[in-house]
């Protein structure tokens, strides 16, 4: 019983502490945020797609189910058929889901294989997970050398609510990670305690950052904004207290913070 109780404190505990941070950017929020990477696009496109064919089939399921139960009922004077099996409905019935699942999945792979593609960037970083914080070293391209820690900024008043939350309530840092628009980053991700995950939704990227290990991911951001997004793997008692933000500022703009940060 008790590793019951146990088991389900955790889970709890996890739902609420990663959910903390990304609902306060919008608690009413039912789709996945808008894209600003073609990465991201194409998962936000093959989500809604799946929506849409789980739907028809829903849709088709239930409406032939409930049809049958309603309109061939025994007070209706309607007899049960008598038969073992059809194989020309098992041929249909496995010929349709192959089909759907083809025209799902090759999308999918395409995607999959564009979001490992790491080579040829303009600009490297490592980024490392803490526990609770995050490390960027910026190793090539503009901006190499560069290397800074990155915590939760948010006043721990609002934390202990003592004061109204803020716009960005623990989604805010004191050092963001600063790109360029138009260029293609790569990130080296690895932790330096437990595993941890890099997540920023609307980049389209989320990778475990695991202590010994090395992983990549890679975006490119073509619109000027500040990005948003927070660790995604349960990693101590202040999981939900690690957020990332990633600013996009236009090239005259990051040279000048490159300029600040070497000066």
């Amino acid at each position: 019983m008790s590793s019951r109780l146990a088991a389900l404190s955790c889970a709890l505990t996890y739902g609420t502490y990663s959910g903390l941070g990304m609902a306060a950017a919008d608690p009413y929020q039912l789709n996945l945020p808008a894209p600003q990477t073609v990465i991201a696009q194409q998962i936000y496109d093959q989500h809604t797609l799946a929506l849409w064919i789980c739907l028809a089939i829903f849709i088709g399921v239930f409406g032939t189910m409930f049809y049958s139960v309603l309109k061939h009922r025994k007070d209706a004077g309607y007899k049960a058929a008598n038969f073992h099996h059809s194989t020309t409905v098992e041929i249909i019935w496995t010929t349709i889901p192959f089909f759907i699942l083809i025209g799902m999945a090759y999308p999918a792979t395409q995607t999959v294989i564009a979001m490992k593609d790491t080579s040829n960037p303009d600009i490297t970083v490592k980024v490392t997970g803490y526990q609770w914080k995050w490390g960027y070293d910026y190793l090539t391209g503009e901006g190499e050398g560069i290397s800074f820690l990155s915590e939760l900024s948010t006043p721990r008043a609002q934390q202990e609510n003592r004061e109204s939350k803020g716009e960005h309530y623990l989604l805010e840092v004191d050092n963001p990670m600063v790109v360029p628009v138009g260029k293609k980053v790569r990130i080296l991700l690895t932790a330096n305690d437990v595993i941890h995950a890099w997540w920023v939704p609307t980049l389209g990227v989320k990778q475990d950052a695991i202590p010994g290990y090395i992983r990549d991911a890679w975006f490119t951001i073509d619109k000027p904004g500040t990005y948003r997004g927070q660790c995604a793997e349960l990693c101590g008692k202040e999981h939900g207290f690690m957020p990332i933000v990633v600013e996009a500022v236009e090239p005259g703009k990051y040279a000048q913070w490159v300029s600040q940060q070497k000066a």
